[in-house]
């Protein structure tokens, strides 16, 4: 167990080492400091409120990776999560401000609306793959296009406010489909946040979605046929599973996973509780390199998540002091690169290393088999 734990943190450390290091390089070059820059950038994160908007930023990029490693879990490359997520917050949000419904009721009726319209964005590309062999990966792309062009056309024209001239967005949501801010429960525990920062209450919605996740990829039937005819649909087939069916289940549930995106901006953020030009359009691009960080599991994923918001809060502070905020650009993509690599060097050894152990076992038996056989009378 202690050597299992000790091979997975081997990727990430040495690509955070690396990341560290091409980030050094890239501020040398520019003329800065490295060491003033990542002082500056602690500094900038070295507090609770700082702590509570890198959780507020982290929760839509965890939920977008989650989104991906599901499909990643059926070697499905769902790229179409930024559509997906972008049409259900639109719907979600127009219907949610349409009707009127007790408090806990009309959350859920949001959540609701928002997984059907991912789930029913992502069948699209699903059943093309299904029906007629289309990569998903060409399908999902070119329906991030039609969802973006399509919001535009909807809340521009029909499910626009009409009190509103000059921004094109929908109605707000009424005070019951609001979900209210943790700020009270870390109170509570003797957590000060200070200033305005407030922590979203869709944080918890996330964790539930994590737990179930695993639940149900790791330990449900569902999952078991779910990996089984990803990595070998000829298997699953001879064992009475049909790959083409488990294709499309995983596709919705990962549509449906994405539609959930948008909703801690939608109901948990002050700023909106609507949909408009200014709604964050690009979590679900982010959730492809944090699935793969994370490598498809939730808690790995939930890091990669921290670890990703955390450098985009760190990197605020630095333009104004003259060094690029594009270092944090760099410092990602590094990091994602490293991780990568990394992790399939790491995987390549340990199954190198696995191999021998085996072999050297079976020299050995095949090696004691005749004094075995010369020790019987």
């Amino acid at each position: 167990m202690i050597a299992r734990l000790r091979r997975a943190a081997i990727a990430p450390a040495a690509a955070a080492v690396i990341a560290l290091a091409v980030s050094s390089i890239a501020l040398l070059i520019s003329g800065n400091s490295p060491v003033n820059a990542f002082v500056e950038m602690w500094k900038t994160i070295d507090s609770s409120e700082s702590t509570v908007l890198i959780i507020n930023r982290a929760v839509p990029y965890y939920v977008a990776g989650v989104a991906v490693a599901i499909g990643f879990r059926m070697n499905l490359f769902n790229i179409g999560a930024n559509g997906q997520y972008i049409l259900a917050a639109l719907l979600a949000g127009a219907a949610g401000a349409a009707v009127s419904l007790p408090a806990p009721l009309h959350v859920a009726f949001v959540l609701v609306i928002a997984m059907a319209v991912g789930a029913a964005w992502a069948a699209i590309a699903g059943i093309l793959k299904v029906a007629r062999g289309v990569n998903e990966v060409i399908s999902t792309i070119m329906l991030n296009y039609i969802a973006t062009g399509l919001t535009a056309f909807l809340v521009g024209e029909y499910l626009r406010n009409e009190a509103v001239e000059l921004v094109a967005e929908t109605p707000k949501l009424p005070a019951s489909a609001q979900l209210p801010s943790l700020n009270p429960l870390l109170e509570l525990v003797g957590i000060d946040v200070g200033g305005k920062a407030q922590l979203f209450g869709f944080l918890p919605f996330a964790i539930a979605l994590g737990i179930a996740y695993h639940l149900v990829l790791n330990r449900s039937r569902f999952g078991y046929e779910l990996r089984v005819s990803g990595a070998n649909p000829e298997a699953a087939r001879t064992a009475g599973i049909n790959p083409r069916r488990m294709v499309l289940k995983a596709i919705i549930l990962s549509g449906a996973v994405a539609g959930l995106v948008g909703m801690s901006s939608l109901l948990a953020d002050p700023q909106f509780h609507k949909y408009g030009d200014q709604f964050p359009k690009t979590f679900g691009f982010t959730g492809i390199s944090l699935a793969l960080l994370g490598r498809n599991h939730p808690a790995g994923v939930a890091v990669a998540a921290v670890v990703w918001a955390t450098i985009e809060r760190a990197t605020q502070r630095l333009s104004p002091l003259g060094i690029p905020q594009e270092i944090g650009v760099i410092m990602q993509g590094s990091f994602l690169l490293a991780a990568v690599v990394v992790f399939e060097v790491v995987q390549r050894r340990s199954a190198a290393v696995t191999a021998r152990a085996v072999a050297l076992q079976a020299e050995s038996r095949t090696a004691a088999a005749p004094s075995d056989q010369e020790a019987t009378p």
